[in-house]
């Protein structure tokens, strides 16, 4: 308990230094807000006057002060582009950015953890060169290279899913999965690279254990020990490269979404930066950071249940 009131602890803090960096970096870009929202013909009289009512003649500290009162209390404000409140905007948005993350991972980690096992137990053959490359191929290649040629195979050519558009899941769960697998799978293979590479470093480690050794001469069958002993050891590290990818995710996402005109987190806050759209800005980078930071306190909590020779201490 004392551990997980610790790092809730970490994780508010750095949520609190995250949220400062963020308001004086948007603070400092070009431009004015009251005229992003009133225009570039407006009144000098009227722009003072928008000034004033929005506080953005206050000093900065009363500001930020303003700012982080109302994301504790769910006063997010309003979006200057959207013209709705922020709040329930960005709730909409992370639902849909949330499903492509999901289905990456879910893709990334079907393929890479056997993978990884299969490169790894064929250690220097033919199977781990095969696995190498096809890793090698995947990190070096951008996502959103992958998401053009998806596009070119399945929707273009093929013409099975669509290329562009978004469906929301509570509308339409199919339809949703649908528009959402070629920006999930764009984002997958790229992770899935990192995760087989990650996957046969830490097998070929435990592989070469006493324990191994043991149960091999104890005459368990060698899928049990593959599968059940090494890759139990094995996983822990991946589970954390893989709870760091979700960080990784949410900052590719950003151009996939973009690349295929899914209107989800990613597109929303590239809308806020093409619009200098300060209060969507802060509030989309702050969501962001704290998704990041909570997926990685649930994946150190979950190491428990992976290894139980593990203990929150």
């Amino acid at each position: 308990m004392t551990y997980l009131v610790n790092r809730l602890l970490s994780v508010a803090l750095t949520l609190l230094l995250i949220s400062l960096i963020t308001f004086m970096v948007t603070n400092i870009l070009p431009g004015d807000v009251a005229m992003v929202i009133m225009g570039t013909q407006s009144n000098p009289e009227a722009l003072a006057g928008l000034r004033e009512s929005l506080g953005l003649n206050d000093p900065l500290i009363l500001q930020y002060g303003r700012w982080i009162g109302g994301l504790l209390t769910g006063d997010w404000g309003n979006s200057l582009v959207f013209k709705e409140a922020i709040g329930p905007l960005i709730a909409d948005k992370v639902v849909a950015s949330s499903l492509i993350v999901v289905m990456s991972m879910t893709i990334a980690l079907t393929c890479a953890v056997p993978l990884g096992v299969w490169a790894a137990v064929h250690r220097d053959k033919w199977q781990d060169n095969t696995a190498s490359t096809t890793a090698l191929f995947g990190v070096s290649l951008p996502d959103f290279f992958f998401g053009i040629m998806l596009i070119l195979l399945f929707a273009r050519y093929l013409g099975w899913l669509p290329s562009s558009g978004f469906v929301h899941p509570a509308d339409d769960f199919l339809g949703a999965v649908r528009h959402a697998f070629l920006p999930s799978l764009a984002l997958g293979l790229g992770l899935m690279a990192h995760l087989t590479r990650m996957t046969r470093s830490t097998m070929m480690s435990v592989l070469g254990q006493d324990f191994i050794r043991m149960a091999r001469a104890k005459g368990l069958r060698e899928r049990t020990v593959i599968w059940r002993c090494a890759l139990a050891n094995a996983i822990g590290p991946v589970m954390t490269v893989a709870g760091l990818q979700v960080g990784y995710l949410f900052g590719s996402i950003i151009v996939i979404e973009s690349l295929f005109n899914f209107t989800g987190m990613g597109w929303l806050t590239y809308q806020a930066l093409l619009n200098r759209d300060i209060p969507l800005i802060q509030s989309t980078v702050f969501v962001i950071a704290a998704v990041v930071m909570l997926t990685n306190l649930i994946v150190d909590l979950l190491y428990v249940l992976v290894d139980p020779r593990i203990k929150l201490s």
